[in-house]
């Protein structure tokens, strides 16, 4: 899988879903490999756009169509200043990798990670997921050795919030109180996010 992240502040959060609309139905018939997209804005008007495709030769070619060039012209200009890009095929998937139906999203984005760490987190965690049956699934995108986006799927905002108050299995509070692998981490709530 190769994961394309666009990100930036926006005035109007509706139109870009709007765009997004429009981008599902007019051109998303000719992105050979295009796999999804979840994105939506934050309470204080940021929006991200987490586009999955195949493979980087897949996102590469949709990107050099004229009709995508054209979109993405008009797209932009919805954006209010700087548009950040990051790009990866170093891709993860837990729990199924996440749900097109799902009420909420959240993304973290974590710098300073110690991923053997993190990936020894992963293991316990699907291993007692079900305390967490709000939890769908997501995807970790690695930007670079030590940085990260992960994308978290949930059934609702609300069970996630009921989620987070959960007691835990022995097992991973041993583990969290031993490692401190996600750095510093931003997290992005998206409570009306547009999965496709």
């Amino acid at each position: 899988m190769f994961v394309q992240v666009i990100e930036g502040r926006v005035k109007d959060a509706q139109a870009m879903l709007d765009r997004g609309d429009q981008w599902q139905t007019e051109l998303r018939p000719g992105a050979a490999g295009f796999r999804g997209v979840t994105g939506g804005a934050t309470a204080d008007g940021r929006f991200i756009m987490v586009v999955r495709f195949e493979s980087e030769a897949a996102a590469r070619a949709n990107s050099e169509r004229p009709e995508q060039s054209a979109w993405w012209a008009d797209t932009a200009g919805l954006f209010d200043g700087d548009i950040s890009f990051a790009e990866s095929g170093d891709v993860t998937e837990w729990m199924g990798g996440g749900s097109d139906d799902a009420g909420f999203v959240q993304v973290m984005k974590s710098t300073g990670v110690d991923r053997a760490q993190v990936e020894r987190m992963d293991a316990v965690f699907e291993a007692h997921g079900a305390v967490r049956p709000d939890v769908l699934g997501g995807q970790r995108i690695w930007t670079g050795p030590d940085s990260c986006i992960d994308v978290a799927y949930f059934t609702s905002e609300a069970d996630a919030r009921d989620g987070e108050k959960t007691e835990m299995p022995d097992e991973v509070k041993e583990l969290m109180a031993d490692v401190d692998g996600m750095g510093d981490t931003e997290y992005l709530d998206l409570s009306q996010p547009q999965i496709r």
